[in-house]
């Protein structure tokens, strides 16, 4: 395995300052990895559902020109990426990992994929994700699974499993994920890697292909706190393309995290959310969430727990809410505009097919079993009679979730827990019982109904399986900083711990074949 694709982010900006590599090296390098390790549906980590080679190449190039004839650059311009397959991508397939999209190549980009290229960043393709965002294991890839680097019998976690498996991988060093429930945060603790959902608006959603308007957010999958830093400061800002857009500076995100890596969090307040604990958490994750609180408090961290009592309706509240959004988001995939188009034979129908006739068949063939569902109950959860005593009492749980948060940072800085109740489970394992896998969101759903930013930092390997876990930092909206500092923090607290990388524990990842 070459020294390059194991530099993080931050290193081989430096390294391309200094002249030491050029970003077509970097990048030549990274797409090599890929095509040694990633293999497909059958085999391999199956991360990327479209490689472009000859584009990463051509905009590295680029790069290297830019460089060398002096002109102005980004801190980031040369370094590689990847990019979730729900983010538009002008010239690029864009799939959402469901066959209804199959073949689909947008004519414009997303706000952050512009802002990508125009910082200079290869873009190296597209990752695999669960249909639609809608899954916590990327098994409802229309396209096949994503494998764990750590364990390819385990699932890398979802519905952003492919930009956590790149990363663990090393096939890339940056990715973007999104989040609705935990789609960024989740695959960062069963992989091993960082996983930042920043406050709702702070990154543009245009062109994110939307699952639910109010909770989808895109954000950075990196291997380190600082290079997830790096990533938001160039994807976010105001955008007025979006009108969820926040238009507000944040604080400096990369300064925050240099600063927590210095290991200081004296004045810091830490709450540890009481609900987010007991039954059904795994024994493993828990020790070494409470292994990690024990290393703020000797970074000088004040520690207190505090109860959120409405987390616990969170789950419920979330799964009629999204599929409620999600049902009025997807009635446009219809056969008639874009997408697939199934024809059903006209023969069986007594004469031509009708229009209705032709959505049910694309529909039935485009749609995998949970989105489906998922449908379904959003529908229903909308429908007349029933508005009220659903989704219209969830949205006012919502509210209350919403007052929790202010109540609690009213006392403290930061909330913590660990990001997932259990480290990866084995590919298969939950996809016959729904209501198992949506237990995985547990702990990140909250930030999402209330659109505040949270990032998974990994903590260690559980005793039981040697598989990693993620601790979750959780802040007030527009206080990504707060994240960023107090993960840094731990970040360094316990490399010095292990003597290095989570990620240089794991010798199935450098062994992968």
């Amino acid at each position: 395995m070459t020294d390059w694709i194991k530099k993080t982010a931050a290193e081989l900006a430096d390294a391309l300052a200094a002249g030491e590599v050029t970003s077509v090296e970097l990048t030549q390098a990274h797409l090599d990895r890929i095509a040694a390790v990633d293999g497909d549906a059958t085999a391999g980590i199956h991360a990327f559902l479209h490689v472009d080679a000859e584009g990463a190449l051509a905009q590295a190039a680029a790069s290297d020109e830019r460089r060398a004839a002096g002109a102005p650059l980004h801190p980031l311009d040369g370094v590689p990426i990847a990019v979730k397959d729900v983010l538009t991508t002008q010239g690029l397939p864009t799939t959402c990992g469901s066959k209804i999209l199959e073949g689909w190549v947008p004519p414009y980009d997303a706000t952050v994929v512009r802002r990508i290229k125009a910082a200079g960043l290869p873009i190296l393709g597209k990752t695999n994700m669960d249909e639609f965002a809608m899954g916590s294991s990327t098994e409802h890839s229309a396209y096949g699974p994503t494998r764990n680097p750590w364990d390819q019998t385990r699932i890398p976690g979802g519905s952003g499993g492919g930009s956590a498996a790149a990363v663990a991988s090393y096939e890339a060093p940056l990715a973007i994920g999104t989040d609705t429930g935990g789609s960024i945060r989740q695959p960062g603790a069963v992989t091993g890697t960082v996983g930042m959902k920043p406050t709702y608006g702070a990154v543009s959603r245009y062109g994110l292909v939307a699952l639910a308007n109010s909770l989808d957010q895109a954000g950075p999958v990196t291997r380190t706190v600082l290079d997830a830093a790096l990533l938001q400061e160039l994807i976010g800002g105001h955008d007025p393309l979006d009108s969820t857009s926040v238009d507000q500076p944040l604080p400096s995100l990369v300064d925050a995290a240099r600063q927590g890596a210095t290991g200081d969090l004296t004045g810091v307040r830490i709450g540890v959310i009481t609900e987010l604990s007991g039954d059904g958490w795994q024994p493993g994750v828990m020790a070494r969430f409470q292994e990690s609180v024990d290393l703020l408090v000797k970074a000088g961290a004040e520690v207190v727990e505090v109860s959120c009592p409405t987390f616990v309706h969170a789950l419920a509240t979330y799964y009629l809410i999204l599929p409620a959004e999600c049902s009025s988001n997807l009635a446009k995939f219809d056969a008639m505009r874009y997408g697939l188009r199934v024809v059903p034979d006209a023969a069986k129908n007594g004469g031509l097919p009708s229009a209705e006739d032709v959505m049910k068949a694309t529909r039935d063939a485009g749609f995998g079993d949970e989105v489906k569902r998922r449908i379904i109950l959003g529908t229903y959860a909308l429908s007349s009679g029933y508005y009220d005593a659903y989704y219209g009492q969830a949205q006012k749980v919502r509210t209350l979730i919403s007052r929790d948060f202010a109540a609690a940072f009213e006392k403290v800085d930061v909330l913590v827990s660990p990001t997932a109740p259990t480290t990866a489970f084995e590919l298969g394992e939950k996809l016959d019982d729904p209501l198992a896998m949506y237990l995985n969101d547990l702990a990140t759903i909250p930030a999402n109904l209330a659109g505040t930013p949270g990032i998974s930092v990994p903590a260690g390997l559980a005793d039981e399986d040697g598989l990693p876990v993620g601790f979750q930092v959780l802040a007030p909206a527009l206080a990504d900083d707060r994240c960023y500092r107090v993960g840094a923090a731990l970040e360094a607290l316990l490399a010095a711990e292990w003597g290095g990388p989570l990620l240089a524990q794991a010798p199935a990842v450098e062994e992968i074949r």
